[in-house]
């Protein structure tokens, strides 16, 4: 079964059904990362605790990757979005009434295959809903995935103020996420994500390495600083003395960097050029996680966070750029293997910060997002040769 142009009402419906899909994923992600400060005073757990949790979460959500490949070639990528918000919305609640530590891990790691389904089959969604366009629509997309994290952080924030427990915005999400399933799905494209053709284009026997692993290294930095802020921002600011309804908004002011790269990069591209754009983004990469790891005062870290979030929010646009010209004919698999890093950075910036916030303190253990954004300045000597 090949994908037909949909209708353009039909194409409106699909755009704001999807839009919503992600800015529920970005709202569910927010709320569960800010709770980790309560789930270490419910568990007891310390930090290490915390990123072997985490590393699972990843590992589920690399396996619900993967099964909304096959649910996808099976049936649509409608429903791998509805089997992925299903997942996450009982992992928000097993997660909000947890008991035990083991019944915590195990709710996350629910949570965590419901994440991978929906990182996957939301991007489906997207490219079906563009088809057939003039305009482009994924940047708004992934600006309507961080709105929703926003939304989230600053939620959390507010509960937390008025004196409720952190793990209401978990049922609050989940609510929310059970809705769209009952109501807001059937908007979704029913249809099959087409392979592009590549008629009369020719095809390299074989995909250059060397260019896949540099860019590379721009997402696995990029995505080590975006896990590593929304991961353990929160519980580095407590550390630091910040009060517990202001650590969330620490993710906020982060996610709020990202939403504004992401809604001028094409602009600024177009101005300065890409290679401009990648160093600055670099440069303000290091220089935000060198700030965190230097200054301990919550409001400057804030505003460090916020800065990472520029960074982010420019790199991640401008790496998938070079990966899609790395070899045209082939672009989808060069970008199915540069999106690996993706997962390699999440391990990082969950795990290695978490290990290391314990050798060294929240606050050192934000260098290493430092020393990736610096290896990943190959990337930008490509760009601009």
């Amino acid at each position: 079964m090949t994908a037909t142009t949909a209708s353009p009402a039909t194409t409106t419906r699909a755009v704001v059904a999807t839009a919503a899909v992600y800015g529920l994923q970005g709202l569910g992600y927010a709320v569960i990362v800010t709770a980790l400060p309560a789930f270490q005073e419910r568990t007891g757990l310390d930090s290490t605790g915390i990123a072997a949790i985490l590393l699972g979460v990843c590992v589920t959500a690399a396996l619900g990757s993967l099964a909304a490949d096959a649910i996808a070639r099976r049936a649509s990528s409608r429903h791998g979005v509805i089997t992925g918000l299903s997942l996450q919305a009982l992992g928000l609640v097993a997660t909000a009434f947890s008991p035990g530590t083991a019944m915590l891990a195990a709710s996350v790691l629910v949570y965590g295959l419901g994440l991978g389904l929906i990182d996957a089959s939301s991007n489906m969604q997207g490219v079906l809903a563009q088809r057939g366009r003039a305009t482009p629509l994924l940047g708004r997309l992934f600006a309507t995935l961080t709105a929703g994290s926003i939304i989230g952080a600053l939620g959390m924030a507010g509960i937390i103020a008025s004196g409720a427990p952190a793990f209401a915005a978990l049922v609050a999400a989940a609510i929310l996420q059970v809705a769209f399933v009952l109501s807001g799905a059937r908007l979704l494209s029913r249809e099959r994500a087409a392979r592009p053709s590549t008629d009369g284009v020719p095809r390299s026997p074989r995909l250059n390495g060397r260019a896949i692993t540099v860019v590379g290294l721009v997402i696995l930095a990029a995505y080590t600083v975006d896990s590593a802020v929304s991961s353990w921002g929160s519980i580095h600011l407590e550390a630091i003395g910040a009060a517990a309804a202001l650590a969330p908004v620490g993710l906020a002011a982060y996610q709020g960097g990202v939403l504004i790269a992401r809604m001028v990069t094409d602009a600024v591209v177009r101005r300065l050029g890409r290679a401009r754009l990648l160093a600055i983004g670099l440069i303000l990469g290091v220089a935000g996680a060198l700030v965190v790891a230097a200054v301990p005062v919550p409001v400057v870290t804030i505003i460090a966070f916020a800065v990472s979030g520029l960074a982010v929010g420019a790199l991640v646009p401008i790496a998938f750029g070079l990966a899609g010209s790395i070899d045209p004919a082939r672009s989808d698999e060069v970008i199915a293997r540069v999106n690996l890093f993706n997962y390699a950075g999440a391990v990082l910036g969950a795990v290695g910060v978490g290990v290391l916030t314990d050798v060294t303190g929240s606050g050192l253990a934000f260098l290493l997002p430092a020393l990736l954004l610096v290896a990943a300045v190959p990337a930008w000597r490509r760009t601009a040769g």
